[in-house]
């Protein structure tokens, strides 16, 4: 079926969390088309952030410590440039939010009103009045203001497939994006010069995740089959404590939670983070989420304690615990580690570009080399938030520069076909989270291989989503069977102590 030629612009941008909407709004008045599968204001991994937002504000903060901090996290493998800058620049960025409308919670002076998170040296993470729900305020902000801003044309209803090239799927210039129409199935070209890939992270392709299910990393599969190169896949992090009351996503306990004070026990009522960190509870999130993990697979459950704080500012959890007839005054939330966030992806520059002409990349979809193997607690918003603002400044200065008329083969494209394997899907998910998960060996990354490539080579020409999905899973087992050692997300059984690589990456272009 030949594809329909649906709209044309300067920019398309794909993805409507923090990121892409960010972008949107920096690029106006120029005309642009943000394309998503979901209405404005549609669930997504921003709008589900708890904790808020990182930034030095704070009176007795700084640059300096948020750098130290950031790079302590990331254990040796951030870029030292790229940090700097984006944390130099974050509080301007909290005051462009505030002009946006985002409803951030002060005190009786007019200064913000500021918690800490693990691994930081200061309090300096952000919050709104609703406690957890920063996510929530940050996306009704930024939508409300991209619905009032005439130059941008919100695009829902798509699925956003393939980067369309000039001179084929994996050569020459970007020329816009190839997608499914939900509604019937039809495939229709969105032409553009310049695209943004916004498309959040991957945690669906675990079996145990806090993200939303279609974070499924389909920006890092498009990009991979279009030529990109791809970096640092294998660092995944795994957030401690998400509830461990059987749904699918598994509702997040936030970290603002241990931050004011709860602490983590087993059936024995033992705070055992003590064995494994000075900060205990507040140790980088790999080093508890790896202590929970320990903890269970000695048989023991592994609980939050929160019976001893005020918890009325944190609805979410209030909210999740009642589901399953748990109140976090009185009893002890069960907690299990489950994917959170992903600090690879899209290889970009400072600028949000990436290594194919014309094509772009902002939050968690991107590997900036601000995360490096572990990301710091609160610094993925203020990315989006940060990244997203850069990458359309330089979009900006590409178009007006000029650019080539497009160049649009409908006929050309291929073909998406969409035959239903929801099986193979769970069985990819379970694959990940047994094999490529919390801790790794490389007998079972490679059984995880070999497994995913069958499952893909059954997807391929049948499903474009499962054989993306399966592209990508492919992509993180071979990228952490290739890191020979342990270091922040990624953590092996058969290398449990990080060699003095700092400079190590695992960036690479499609298998």
């Amino acid at each position: 079926m030949t594809a329909q030629i649906k709209d044309t612009a300067d920019v398309v941008i794909v993805g409507s969390g923090a990121a892409g909407l960010m972008a949107a709004l920096t690029l106006a008045p120029r005309r642009v088309l943000v394309l998503s599968e979901k209405a404005p204001g549609g669930v997504c991994a921003s709008q589900w952030s708890q904790g808020g937002i990182a930034a030095a504000v704070g009176a007795e903060d700084s640059t300096e410590s948020h750098v130290a901090d950031t790079l302590k996290a990331a254990a040796g493998t951030a870029d030292a440039a790229v940090v700097r800058a984006l944390v130099e620049a974050a509080p301007k960025y909290i005051e462009i939010l505030a002009r946006y409308g985002v409803q951030f919670e002060k005190d009786e002076t007019g200064a913000y009103k500021l918690s800490r998170e693990a691994c930081h040296a200061r309090r300096r993470v952000l919050k709104v009045a609703a406690g957890d729900g920063f996510g929530y305020e940050l996306m009704r902000a930024l939508t409300e203001a991209v619905l009032n801003t005439p130059s941008i044309e919100f695009v829902s209803g798509v699925s956003v497939e393939r980067i369309v090239r000039r001179d084929g799927p994996a050569t020459g210039a970007v020329q816009g994006v190839l997608c499914r129409n939900l509604a019937d199935g039809k495939a229709v070209i969105f032409g553009a010069p310049a695209v943004l890939l916004a498309t959040g992270g991957l945690g669906g392709l675990y079996a145990a995740t806090s993200n939303p299910l279609h974070a499924i990393g389909r920006g890092i599969a498009m990009a991979a089959r279009a030529g990109a190169v791809i970096s640092d896949l294998e660092f995944v992090q795994f957030h401690p404590t998400v509830l461990d009351i059987g749904e699918d996503p598994a509702p997040l306990a936030t970290e603002a939670l241990r931050g004011e004070g709860a602490y983590l026990l087993n059936s024995r009522g033992e705070r055992f983070m003590l064995d494994y960190h000075e900060m205990a509870e507040l140790a980088p999130r790999d080093v508890v989420s790896r202590g929970l993990f320990a903890q269970i697979q000695k048989g023991q459950k592994t609980y939050l304690d929160c019976r001893h704080i005020d918890t009325t500012h944190f609805p979410a959890l209030i909210s999740a615990a009642a589901r399953a007839g748990l109140d976090p005054k009185r009893d002890l939330i069960p907690v299990t580690p489950a994917v959170h966030y992903h600090m690879g992806g899209i290889a970009t520059d400072l600028n949000g570009r990436a290594s194919i002409y014309g094509l772009w990349a902002a939050g968690e979809t991107a590997a900036t080399g601000l995360h490096g193997a572990n990301r710091l607690a609160s610094n993925s918003i203020m990315e989006a938030v940060v990244m997203g603002a850069k990458a359309a400044q330089d979009i900006e200065n590409f178009v007006v520069r000029g650019y080539q008329p497009l160049r649009l083969n409908a006929a050309a494209q291929p073909a998406l076909p969409h035959t239903s394997m929801e099986a193979a899907v769970g069985e990819l998910r379970h694959i990940m989270t047994d094999l490529v998960g919390v801790i790794r060996h490389e007998k079972g990354m490679k059984d995880a291989i070999r497994e995913i490539a069958t499952l893909q080579k059954a997807a391929e020409g049948r499903d474009t989503r499962t054989a993306d999905m399966a592209l990508v899973a492919r992509m993180i087992a071979v990228s952490a069977l290739n890191r020979t050692e342990s270091r922040g997300g990624h953590c092996r059984s058969d290398y449990a102590l990080p060699v003095k690589t700092p400079e190590l990456s695992s960036r690479m272009a499609m298998l």
